[in-house]
């Protein structure tokens, strides 16, 4: 792979979604990312449901661009085949509960012996020390402890709701790829390596309070309870699907007005400034939902636009696939995956003039590269041959 990060190589110990998010970033960046996993089934999500060709589409959606080798780390063997590795990465990325990979024999000051520059990072659920350290962590847990579960309720008086997406461990993987290729950066400046530890927890609180914790901002005796704004979503049905209108600033409002022809709504004293408008934010909502009910999301969004109102239909999932937008962002990847077949994926996000988008390869099936890399390590065909027999290694599961 081409990119930014090309000549980067990066240990990854991770699974689930954090973890793993994170590093396939960077290899969607040009790194190379080498997943290390247990022989006896690997990732977990390698096992999960929604499946083709023996192959979830969790783990090929968290997995691609990256090499699999499977070691046993709780041998001697697997561990020394490790840090073989280590010796030759710049990252090397663990999720592992707090303490695990020191018990390991795997901790930070035995990665240094080999690689003493080296940028560790350590992706935790809920942090390092504390009541809930040694919990076991899933997204809903984060949801929940974060405050984001309320916030999505809309008000501290109603009942919580989580996101229908893990927004916490995804999240996660944004902010640790962020962090690494800062650790990179002041790596070049410094010559020195550094140790990153970030949680979930410290994540999602952080991303809330950005525009979700105003009454928890300014510091006093007594914190207000959340009020809602408003209970409704910006979402209004029409007679044929649903849209989204969002208008913020007066302009916009005026446009509003003359695309549903509405101009009685202009001389209205709830609505006559923003601050207004939002303080009687139901009012306005109903207001407009009874007009946009009467007519077809097609109309409403056709006058809408003309207005420039800020509008965009709601669509579903598999909708999303076919949209004019979508498609001219050229954002959808289909290739064929020597496991899966034929599948569709994003392309990373972001796209460097320097770097030239370079076709995906698939998620690796396990121990797929894990002769050609000890191989590159110094260990002969004899010695590979040993460590997979012995059950330290695991066998390739594909041509390489």
């Amino acid at each position: 792979m081409t990119g930014p990060l090309n000549g980067i190589r990066i240990i990854d110990l991770t699974a689930m979604v954090s973890g793993p998010l994170a590093t396939m970033m960077l290899a969607d960046q040009g790194a190379e990312v080498i997943k290390v996993e247990n022989p006896s089934g690997g990732d977990f999500t390698r096992s999960a449901a929604n499946r083709q060709g023996n192959v979830s589409a969790s783990f090929l959606n968290n997995n691609r661009n990256k090499k699999s080798v499977a070691l046993n780390l709780k041998e001697p063997a697997g561990r020394e085949a490790l840090l073989k590795l280590v010796a030759t990465a710049d990252v090397f990325v663990q999720n592992f509960r707090p303490g695990v990979i020191d018990r390991m024999g795997l901790g930070e000051d035995e990665l240094r012996k080999v690689a003493p520059n080296l940028i560790m990072v350590s992706i935790s659920g809920f942090g390092d020390t504390g009541p809930f350290a040694q919990r076991p962590v899933y997204d809903p847990l984060i949801q929940a402890l974060s405050g984001l579960a309320t916030v999505q309720a809309g008000t501290d008086e109603r009942r919580p709701q989580l996101v229908r997406t893990i927004l916490p461990d995804k999240l996660t993987g944004v902010v640790a790829a962020q962090a690494i290729t800062a650790a990179l950066f002041a790596r070049e400046r410094s010559g020195e390596g550094q140790h990153v530890r970030l949680s979930m927890l410290d994540a999602i609180i952080a991303f809330l309070w950005s525009s979700d914790m105003g009454s928890q901002t300014f510091v006093q005796g007594e914190l207000p309870q959340q009020a809602a704004a408003s209970f409704q979503d910006l979402i209004y049905q029409t007679t044929t699907g649903y849209v989204t209108i969002a208008v913020q600033n007066d302009r916009e409002w005026q446009a509003l007005i003359r695309a549903v022809n509405r101009p009685e709504w202009a001389e209205d004293p709830r609505f006559l400034t923003a601050e207004l408008r939002q303080k009687n934010i139901d009012a306005r909502l109903d207001l407009i939902q009874s007009v946009i009910k009467t007519d077809s999301a097609e109309h409403w969004l056709a006058r809408l636009a003309k207005e420039s109102v800020p509008c965009a239909p709601v669509l579903t999932r598999t909708e999303v696939l076919n949209h004019p937008q979508v498609q001219a962002n050229d954002l959808l990847v289909e290739y064929n995956h020597p496991q899966a077949g034929s599948i569709r994926q994003t392309r990373a996000p972001a796209r460097f003039s320097a770097s030239p988008t370079q076709p995906l390869q698939g998620a690796p099936a396990l121990g797929q590269n894990t002769a050609a890399l000890l191989a590159a390590c110094g260990y002969s065909a004899d010695d590979i041959q040993t460590l997979i027999d012995s059950g330290v290694a695991g066998m390739p599961g594909l041509p390489e």
